[in-house]
């Protein structure tokens, strides 16, 4: 081959090389553009979508705040009403006991004797009327009916008694109080 074909034919093929070279290099530098733009986009979508989860986020969460912060007063309130119940409920006790202790001193001092009514013909001999016949009209009247005195002792275990029942109708009422305050709620 000739000295001219030759460099024609490297002419063609260093043309060649720079053209597809040229092509690829333009090629590469649109597809980067356009692959920029794409991540630019997609980079926009994710910050937007960040910042919209971020805003419920923070929604969500002075939501709960609010929430948590209307609980906890309703709790101090609830609080506030059962510790007023409990002093009611301790006054009651002390008041009861103060009571019941002045009985039973009043007892032990012989100031106060307790009795209870008899019924008489219980005691009357059969067939017995003493003369006397009972009259029809008088059988619920107290005013004259007999009455016997306790012993001291149980009489002392009769106020014991009582007293434990009181304490026991308090607590009750306590309790009942306290769960209509938190039924309530």
């Amino acid at each position: 081959m000739p000295l001219n074909w030759r460099i024609a034919l490297l002419a063609v093929a260093v043309g060649l090389y720079a053209g597809g070279r040229g092509a690829w290099v333009w090629q590469a530098s649109e597809y980067g553009k356009q692959l920029a733009e794409q991540a630019a986009g997609y980079v926009q979508q994710l910050a937007d979508s960040d910042r919209a989860h971020g805003r419920e986020r923070e929604e969500a969460a002075a939501a709960a705040l609010n929430q948590l912060a209307e609980q906890k007063a309703q709790r101090k309130v609830l609080e506030a009403r059962l510790q007023e119940q409990g002093k009611t409920h301790w006054r009651e006790i002390n008041d009861a006991q103060e009571t019941q202790a002045r009985l039973r001193d009043r007892l032990a001092a012989a100031d106060l004797r307790l009795s209870v009514l008899v019924d008489a013909r219980a005691f009357a001999c059969p067939g017995c009327d003493g003369g006397v016949r009972e009259s029809a009209g008088t059988r619920g009247l107290v005013h004259g009916a007999v009455r016997a005195q306790l012993d001291p002792a149980n009489a002392q275990r009769i106020v014991a008694i009582t007293n434990e029942g009181d304490r026991g109708l308090i607590a009750l009422r306590a309790c009942q109080a306290y769960i209509r305050e938190v039924s309530q709620r």
